[in-house]
């Protein structure tokens, strides 16, 4: 505990006269308040209380303000964010954040280089919408790079697949098999209506991208789909997976489910989205175009995914050991 002051009592905590000024003593480093009482504890209270219009009130204006344009994954990223943000940044205000406080942000975080990306992400957002506001004059934010999110590699073998399907409940099974041949996301599987199922295929709207696409009726798909709407036996709903309480599988049920039915395969490490890189395998091994089923801007959106990359396979040379009879050109 602190010595309480014997002499300049009405002084707030650190601060002291010398040389004709008042001055912040911290840590052996001496910083100039001001010469008249009244400057330097408007001074004080600058450095060392949370303004008014600091970062955290940006940091809820810029997260409220873009809220409704976010998926609820991402929007539930950004607010946890928000809060590891506004906890480094509460005694700052939005023109004192300068590039080496972004750079000290990222630094903080390398344990976790998906969520620093997150923050560095929010981050620029954040003072983009400062500078349109004219709350500071450049974004700080921008040239700082992101972490290296290490890709995930894992791609589940045919064995693997048929033992955890082997082990899912008739739910689970149907929605193993819309997911690798639709080759969609999981939640674009579980938002399947019945009105998307069309003359042509099963309709996918817009979700991530603005692409819509069709993913057209095969041999097996229609009988995926029967025994889907046979699920609830007479009782119908407007989503094609729902349950009997008409209600739409969430996305986090379907993964607990999914690691359920692997660790009863005894399948390790391997969740359910895991089966959007097997259909992409099998779609390359099938010359279809998979940036298009992925309704992806671009091929190197689809490259993303490390697991939908699959092994060359090549042929080696010839050479003249044993009874082969080609020898190099020496």
């Amino acid at each position: 505990m602190a010595r309480p002051r014997k002499t300049n009592r009405h002084l707030p905590p650190c601060v002291y006269p010398r040389h004709s000024a008042f001055w912040y003593v911290k840590g052996g480093k001496w910083q100039r308040l001001g010469a008249i009482l009244q400057d330097a504890l408007s001074e004080y209270a600058r450095l060392h209380e949370t303004p008014k219009r600091g970062m955290p009130a940006l940091i809820d204006t810029v997260l409220l303000h873009l809220k409704p344009k976010l998926k609820p994954s991402t929007a539930n990223q950004y607010a946890t964010a928000a809060r590891k943000l506004k906890t480094v940044l509460q005694h700052f205000a939005p023109e004192q954040v300068k590039p080496k406080h972004m750079a000290a942000i990222k630094v903080a975080l390398p344990a976790t280089p998906n969520m620093g990306n997150r923050c560095l992400s929010f981050l620029r957002q954040i003072f983009d919408y400062a500078l349109e506001q004219q709350l500071v004059e450049s974004n700080p934010a921008l040239g700082i790079k992101r972490h290296h999110e290490k890709k995930r590699a894992r791609l589940i073998s045919a064995d693997e697949c048929r033992a955890i399907y082997a082990t899912a409940g008739p739910r689970l099974q149907v929605i193993m098999e819309l997911l690798i041949r639709t080759r969609q996301r999981v939640t674009a599987v579980l938002r399947i209506h019945r009105t998307d199922l069309g003359d042509d295929g099963i309709r996918f709207p817009a979700h991530k991208t603005d692409a819509k696409r069709i993913v057209r009726w095969t041999f097996e798909l229609p009988e995926v789909v029967a025994r889907a709407k046979g699920l609830n036996g007479i009782i119908r709903s407007l989503t094609l997976l729902s349950n009997p309480a008409a209600r739409r599988p969430t996305i986090a049920a379907s993964r607990s489910n999914g690691g359920t039915a692997c660790t009863a395969a005894g399948v390790p490490d391997a969740h359910l989205h895991d089966l959007r890189a097997v259909a992409f395998t099998a779609t390359k091994r099938q010359g279809i175009n998979p940036t298009a089923l992925a309704a992806h801007s671009s091929p190197a959106m689809t490259e993303r995914y490390p697991r939908d990359r699959e092994e060359p396979v090549v042929d080696g040379p010839s050479y003249g050991f044993g009874q082969s009879k080609t020898k190099l050109d020496t």
